[in-house]
């Protein structure tokens, strides 16, 4: 059974409860799920805002795993659109980690999301689709020694391991931090 709006607003009702600092950020989201009927905020054809998943993997030596992402051309870390088979968002996190970066999911874990981040995306006329907001929810996930990575080269162009303390958005860097 694919996610369901009401896991999503449980999701974001539990982040909520830890981070309220994020309420205004979330607000897009939150008003979606509140207008029901006609807003999916599963499907990537909801231009308004849909949920993304993305996974943060740290590993022992306090680096996070980012990737190259082709078409925005920037570093991102592994995550993606949700898909049918999906049934949690932590679940399609470890898949499009999986997908991405061909790191096994085997004996990884996170308790809920760390990070909740609503961007934009832009213009993407190839697949006929406008600039639309992503609202991608980031799970921790840690893993120890070296882990090969195979990338997905129709979408991603490289990977980097960086230090956790090297990480731009600043209340990203200082929850992961905090978790380790």
């Amino acid at each position: 059974m694919a996610i369901t709006a009401d896991h999503i607003s449980t999701t974001l009702t539990a982040y909520l409860s830890r981070f309220p600092e994020d309420e205004a950020n979330l607000a897009v989201a939150l008003e979606l799920l509140a207008s029901g009927g006609d807003a999916d905020v599963t499907s990537r054809k909801e231009f308004r805002g849909h949920v993304t998943a993305g996974a943060l993997l740290v590993n022992d030596k306090r680096e996070v795993l980012f990737i190259h992402h082709r078409v925005l051309d920037t570093w991102v870390p592994p995550g993606g659109h949700l898909e049918p088979e999906d049934t949690t968002l932590v679940g399609a996190a470890l898949r499009e980690l999986t997908e991405e970066t061909g790191v096994s999911a085997e004996g990884l874990a996170a308790d809920g999301p760390l990070h909740i981040d609503v961007h934009t995306i832009p213009e993407n006329p190839a697949k006929g689709e406008p600039e639309h907001r992503h609202i991608d929810v980031r799970f921790l996930f840690r893993t120890g020694g070296a882990v090969p990575v195979t990338l997905q080269e129709e979408e991603v162009t490289g990977y980097a391991w960086r230090p956790v303390e090297g990480i731009a958005d600043e209340t990203l860097r200082a929850r992961v931090l905090a978790a380790l």
